[in-house]
This record gives structure tokens, sequence and C-alpha cells, in this order.
């Protein structure tokens, strides 16, 4: 406990560290004050004054990032609905709209470490016709568009308070702009502008994210994925394995493979993906290995399980399984199997069962049951 004390308060101190100099450089630049005028200033002010200041900046920051986000994902959701795709879902923070049976509901879902996403599926084109420009850029657009219009309040004289909200909301425009318009990678993960050039360039890249975003619409109706047309699945020997639109291919047919519980093709192919694993990104290495353990446990090689499940997994497998029923069916085997507990690994199948409205992907909720069914016996 201590030491989480200390960790939120190391943070705010840099957080109003930072708000300062933002600040400072946000006044120098948008009015005729120097900044040796603004050390000044700020060396003249009382200790509250300052910290109060500081504090605004900091909570503006974080108020204008929660603006932001839903404004970021609403440029994706509008320019990719013009370019002929339709909607899927749309997630904001822990809440997330979505159409089954030709309706929007609104479910409380969360995913650690995000704090929105929109997903739409293409249209029923030929893969060269697809558009996907205006898709991804869409988001840098809207933070674009609200950064220009906030940029003239800077000329109007207002409230000292309001004017840092005012620098903060700018500030954190532009850091969502170039975090998403300069072409990069985040945790080796492509971001948007990253995305753009990607598939412009790169038809595979471009397959990749066609047939994930029409899986991902399929499977959130219900589809399972051994259903779905066998050309998805096809697995290319070229893939660029730094390049998780590449990636998702091999790992889609990999997990088909596991829905039509064809067990040792699943394994060889998830064991071909974990050979690459200092090239993967981090996300898609920890669905690997979860599958692995999985595979591994149900093919009986024990001693390769126990060697992948360690601490980190084990975490990861437990802060997601609320949002993937996958995680509960990997949780069933290993109690069955690596802990010889048949009751626990029952109970674990019957918690899913009367949760399994919960999930958002039905599709891989009913793949999930029917696999924990037969390795049960049920």
């Amino acid at each position: 406990m201590l030491k989480s004390i200390i960790k939120i308060i190391f943070a705010l101190a840099i957080g109003v560290t930072v708000g300062f100099l933002v600040a400072g450089v946000f006044v120098v630049c948008f009015t005729d004050t120097t900044f040796y005028e603004f050390i000044n200033d700020l060396m003249s002010t009382s200790f509250s004054e300052s910290l109060l200041a500081g504090f605004v900046g900091l909570l503006a920051f974080v108020a204008s990032m929660a603006i932001l986000v839903p404004v970021h994902e609403a440029g994706h959701l509008v320019c990719g609905l013009l370019s002929g795709y339709k909607f899927v879902s749309f997630r904001i923070f822990n809440w997330i709209i979505i159409k089954l049976d030709g309706k929007l509901c609104v479910k409380g879902f969360a995913v650690a470490g995000t704090g929105g996403q929109c997903l739409l599926t293409p249209p029923d084109l030929p893969l060269g016709r697809i558009p996907t420009g205006w898709y991804n850029f869409g988001g840098i657009l809207f933070n674009i568009i609200a950064v220009s219009l906030a940029l003239p309040l800077l000329f109007i004289k207002m409230h000292p308070i309001v004017e840092v909200c005012v620098h903060m909301f700018i500030l954190a425009g532009v850091f969502l702009i170039l975090m998403n318009g300069i072409p990069m990678k985040i945790s080796g993960a492509g971001n948007d502008g990253y995305n753009m050039i990607a598939l412009n360039k790169a038809p595979l890249s471009k397959r990749g994210f066609v047939d994930a975003l029409r899986a991902n619409a399929l499977i959130q109706e219900g589809a399972r994925p051994k259903d779905m047309p066998s050309e998805w699945f096809i697995i290319p020997d070229n893939i660029d394995y730094t390049n998780q639109l590449e990636v998702s291919i091999p790992m889609m047919a990999a997990s088909r493979f596991v829905d039509e519980m064809k067990y040792q093709d699943a394994l060889a192919e998830f064991e071909k993906l974990y050979t690459h694993r200092d090239r993967i990104i981090p996300l898609f290495l920890k669905e690997i290995a979860c599958e692995l353990v999985f595979l591994r446990l149900v093919c009986g090689d024990i001693e390769g399980a126990k060697e992948l499940l360690d601490k980190d997994l084990k975490t990861y497998v437990e802060t997601f399984r609320k949002v993937m029923s996958s995680k509960e069916r990997i949780l069933c085997v290993i109690a069955l199997i690596l802990e010889e507990n048949r009751s626990r690994a029952v109970s674990i199948y019957e918690n899913l069962l009367k949760r399994k409205d919960e999930y958002l992907l039905q599709g891989e909720v009913k793949s999930d049951l029917a696999i924990m069914q037969n390795i049960l016996g049920l």
C-alpha cells in the first residue's frame, strides 16, 4: 500500500512540474511574455497559488484527453461510414455500443490499457478496391478539427484558470495528432499513420486488416471461425512477423483449428508463430502463449505448458477472463489437466455458461463452450 501511495505522489509531482513547463511554453509562444518574465511571475506567486495552477493544468490535460479520445474514435466512425464501411461497435472507456439483431445497444465492456476503439466492417468489394485511407485517417482529422476550433480562444482574454484549460486542451490535441499521425510503432503495434502506409504499400497487410474486421463482425453476431469462408484462413509464405496486420492471418488460421478441435494442427501453427516471438508484438505474443498452454495441455505436453505458464501469463489470463471467454477455456483445462481438479474445471465451465450473454464476441463464447463440453465429456 505504501509503495502505491509513493508512486501516486511521485506521478502527481511529475504531472504538476510538466504542467508548469507546458504552461510556460504556451505563454511564451502565444503572448508577448518572455520565458524570463514568466519565471519571475511564477517565483512571485505564492506556493499555494502555484500548486493550484499546477493541479489545474494536470486535471485539465486529463479532462482534455477524456474528450479528445472519443472525438478521435468518432473520426474513425464517421470517415469509415462515409467510405462504405458498416457499423460493428464503438467503445469509449468502459462502455460500448454494438449492433445486435439489427439494433444498437449499450453494454459495459472494458479492455485494460485502452481508451476506446471503433470497429467497422469493410464494404463487399474486391480487396484492391476496398478503401482504407479515410478510415484510418479519420481519428487524426477529427483531432485536428478539435484543436483548430480551440486555437482562436488563445487570443481572447479569459480567466487565468480557463486559459490554462484551453492551453492543456490544445496540448492534448497536438499530442494525440502527433502520436497517431507520425508513422511509428508503439509497443510494437503500428499507429494510424503507420497503418495507412502499410495498407497502401503491402497487399498482405490489407488482407489481414480486411479479413480481421470481417471475422470480428461475424464473431460478434455469433458465428464461429469454423463456419467462415476458408479463403480467409489461407496462410501465405511471406509473412512479415513485425507487422501485426500480417501476423493476424496465421493467428486467425491457428484459432480456426482450435475451433474445429484439430488440436495437433493448431499446436503446429501456434508453435511456428512462437518461434518468431522476438518479432511479434507483445499483445499478440501473450495470446499465442495462452493458446500454447491450452494446446500443450490437451496434447499431453505438460512440462511445455508449465514452462509457459509463468506469473506474468497467469496475471494476463486473470485480467482478461471477464472480457474474453477463451481465457475461461484455458483456465478450465489448467484446472482439469494441470491441477487435476475436475470439480473446479466443471465450475469454470458452468460459470461461463451462466455469464455467456455478458461477453461481446458471442461466436467465441459458443466455440469455447463447445470445446469445454467436449474436453469435460459433458
